[in-house]
């Protein structure tokens, strides 16, 4: 079997997670250890967060990380873990579709099968990128998967709640607009940040005709409940990085205040850990 048969392989398999009210629950990695961590927990694939990955790369989240960077984060990700790995790009490291395209080809030369391509324009003149641009950099996404062979799983980020950028009636409307141009233009999933109330989760379900990634966290229904209203796939964006992180603040302050150590205790043992990335 050659690489990139071995790549297209996992990516069938990553297509067939998507089930709707049987979600692919997903809780990000951002490095190689944390990426053990989540496959050892039970996890049937990984995916990167992005913003994760740029914080631990020495970069705000938001188009500013670069790439050769965030994809070297990728092949790592995607060596140290035997479930499919879908990579976080943002808005594909790159000024033009024809950009994106390379990018999305070396993800799969990475070892990814998937990919998450957002329609906010970072720095741009509008916070959301036209419908017609974004369509075309997906569509540059989807050729760049099919030209090698590889069903990368491209899903299309709707940032309409995100960014709220209209009339709270209109939100729907337009984030469902946003979505059917995007699985025209052949975007396999649809995510839609921002929405957690399974009413409109099931608003949004029933108006698509694609899976429906929903990302939860603190405050949210519990998966069963995102599940029980339609939703394919669930995942925490920068949530256990921003966990993990909140215990480095934690500890420090302590350590630097009290002299105590009371915040270090709970996390895995130096050798469990040793042991987990000598595999």
């Amino acid at each position: 079997m050659t690489q990139m048969t071995h790549i297209a392989d996992r990516a069938r398999l990553f297509h067939s997670l998507h089930r709707a009210g049987d979600p692919l629950v997903l809780p990000n990695a951002w490095d190689a250890a944390s990426a053990r961590i989540v496959a050892r927990a039970g996890a049937a694939a990984v995916a990167t967060t992005s913003s994760g990955v740029a914080w631990g790369l020495g970069a705000a989240d938001g188009d500013r990380l670069d790439r050769d960077l965030a994809l070297e984060l990728t092949t790592r990700v995607a060596a140290a873990v035997p479930v499919p790995v879908t990579a976080d790009i943002e808005s594909g490291f790159a000024e033009d579709a024809d950009g994106v395209g390379d990018t999305v080809r070396r993800v799969v030369a990475a070892g990814a099968v998937g990919v998450n391509l957002e329609d906010t324009h970072h720095r741009g003149p509008r916070p959301l990128r036209s419908a017609a641009d974004q369509a075309a950099r997906l569509a540059a996404a989807r050729r760049a998967g099919d030209e090698l062979g590889v069903p990368v799983f491209v899903n299309a980020r709707v940032d309409v709640f995100l960014r709220d950028t209209g009339e709270p009636g209109e939100l729907l409307r337009e984030t469902l607009e946003r979505a059917k141009a995007y699985v025209a233009a052949g975007a396999d999933g649809i995510f839609v940040p921002g929405v957690t109330d399974p009413a409109v989760v099931a608003r949004l379900v029933a108006g698509l005709d694609a899976p429906l990634n929903v990302m939860a966290g603190p405050g949210a229904p519990p998966v069963a409940e995102l599940a029980a209203a339609g939703a394919a796939r669930v995942s925490v964006g920068s949530g256990l990085a921003q966990a993990a992180y909140g215990v480095a603040d934690r500890a420090a302050r302590e350590l630097l205040t009290a002299g105590t150590y009371t915040e270090l205790a709970g996390g895995p043992g130096f050798a469990e850990l040793n042991a987990l990335m000598d595999e």
